[in-house]
């Protein structure tokens, strides 16, 4: 007997949609660029263009999955986040002020980057606030009959 794929949007449901509080989301976030600076180290040789494109959807996880109460937090924590990352990337070859000339010097030409996720992250925020407030209105609302 064959099995038919269960609809799509039973498969949503059953994706991840962990809630994580605000201190929560700044380890993700923070760990998840670590990581992803050293895979880009490794096989890309540490490409500041590659670690950009990959810290995209780490802000878009992070302000999606940050609970309602703390979404505050998700615009804040991202570009730390790309900071902490940027340290395995950055190049420092010469002793610890050329490592941190090289992660300034990163962190100067990058600003795209830097800006473009945190304007990812403040744009899912900012719809999530917007439904929430949405939903909230729609429940105090008085029903007729």
């Amino acid at each position: 007997m064959r099995q038919s794929a269960p609809p799509p949007a039973d498969a949503a449901r059953r994706l991840p949609n962990p809630r994580l509080t605000g201190l929560g989301g700044g380890l993700f976030s923070c760990a998840a660029m670590f990581a992803l600076g050293c895979v880009d180290a490794v096989l890309f040789g540490s490409s500041l263009t590659a670690y950009g494109v990959l810290f995209l959807p780490v802000c878009a996880l992070t302000a999606a999955w940050i609970r309602r109460g703390d979404l505050v937090t998700a615009p804040i924590v991202v570009p730390i986040a790309f900071t902490v990352g940027l340290a395995v990337v950055a190049d420092g070859k010469g002793g610890p002020a050329a490592w941190l000339m090289g992660l300034v010097t990163a962190l100067a030409t990058q600003a795209g980057w830097l800006y473009g996720g945190t304007l990812v992250a403040s744009a899912i925020v900012a719809v999530r606030r917007l439904r929430a407030a949405g939903r909230g209105a729609a429940y105090r609302r008085p029903r007729p009959g």
